[in-house]
């Protein structure tokens, strides 16, 4: 796969990552539940970075369903982080 195509598929995957980003006004009427909150939870870093230039973007969803909303959150933050550790640059130690 050549440059061109990787980094276009890498902005249009960002873009759409950062369009379900927690805060909007989507959530002022029904309240996220447990698979928002596990989706805010995988995305939470993405929206961390974001939240430090943009501060209309939040990390967490302020109108939620309570334990259900946090315990996705929790899972989802679980998951995408460990997906990072686990995916890093692996080292193979040469034997002498």
């Amino acid at each position: 796969m050549n440059k061109k195509k990787i980094v276009f598929s890498s902005l249009i995957l960002f873009f759409l990552v950062v369009s379900c980003a927690p805060g909007n006004e989507r959530f002022a009427q029904d309240s996220a539940g447990f698979l928002m909150g596990f989706w805010h939870g995988v995305i939470s870093i993405v929206t961390l970075i974001i939240g430090i230039f943009n501060h209309s973007v939040q990390m967490y969803e302020v109108n939620n369903v309570g334990w259900m909303y946090d315990l996705g959150f929790l899972l989802g933050a679980g998951f995408g982080f460990s997906n990072i550790w686990f995916t890093g640059s692996k080292t193979k130690k040469k034997k002498s």
